[in-house]
């Protein structure tokens, strides 16, 4: 939907308490605005219905202009309940345009993923991979889904999450550091299978009791564990029990008390 507001009132702050509201500030002597105005139509006309397109022209309501301080145009606002939630300025591509939309605008499914992420953080991974399951099965190609349900079923299914972050293509430091820290954690079951060939060595006993721990979910157990091998032994497993310690921060979360804990207490180790 797009509309030229007549009423500001009643076309942007009331309409944006039912349906996010885009508003492009715009002029007709202004060429940027020329370039971006079809494609704000073009994306508000063919979008699911989560947003509505307003267009406010500025020669014609300076007051509102001057309320926003619109000082370059084109400027694009995002108005939910009545208040600016984000917002640009310049003619940017579609693709950006796109990408500030699925970024900025509110949705259902955002709000899942952020039940889904908070309860994973709360150590309700159960309750994360129920939310989750509906949102895979509705977008099975939503990366960020993907990534949460691979954080929750990691220490209960690690073969499941393992094949969900190598099957998801990564975008951002968030989603490869996720990755990388399940491949961490998805091979200690293999160093755990071939402890019989292993040699001992200063720290290999505690290493494989903390690798344990984590299959029983003991993650405090497994963090003093690994990091007492990372004070006592860098080398053993290239490095493991320090990878393993930032692979359990990752997944457990940074509010997570252990996380915050164990962070500091490794830091102290290692230096």
């Amino acid at each position: 939907m797009v509309l030229e507001v007549s009423d500001f009132q009643a076309d942007v702050l009331e309409a944006s308490r039912n349906k996010p509201v885009v508003v492009d500030f715009w002029a007709p002597w202004c060429g940027p605005c020329r370039m971006l105005g079809p494609v704000l139509e073009k994306l508000a006309s063919t979008n699911d219905g989560s947003w509505s397109l307003a267009k406010v022209n500025t020669d014609e309501n300076p007051e509102v202009s001057r309320q926003y301080d619109i000082m370059s145009i084109p400027a694009v606002k995002l108005f939910v309940d009545g208040e600016v939630i984000d917002e640009f300025i310049g003619a940017l591509p579609e693709a950006a345009v796109r990408e500030w939309l699925d970024s900025a605008v509110p949705s259902e499914r955002k709000a899942r993923l952020t039940e889904a992420k908070a309860a994973i953080e709360a150590g309700e991974s159960k309750r994360a991979a129920a939310i989750l399951e509906g949102v895979v099965a509705e977008e099975p190609g939503n990366v960020e889904a993907k990534m949460l349900m691979a954080r929750a079923s990691i220490f209960s299914d690690p073969e499941t999450a393992l094949a969900l972050v190598l099957n998801a293509p990564t975008s951002g430091a968030e989603q490869v550091q996720v990755r990388e820290a399940i491949l961490t954690l998805a091979r200690l079951p293999v160093f755990l299978s071939h402890r019989e060939a292993l040699v001992a060595e200063p720290g290999l006993d505690t290493y494989i009791e903390a690798i344990e721990a984590v299959s029983r979910h003991e993650f405090e157990a497994a963090l003093g564990g690994f990091v007492e091998v990372a004070r006592e032994n860098r080398g053993l497993d290239d490095d493991g029990a320090r990878r393993a310690c930032l692979a359990l921060f990752t997944l457990l979360g940074e509010g997570n008390e252990l996380t915050r804990k164990y962070r500091r207490i490794l830091q102290m180790a290692l230096f």
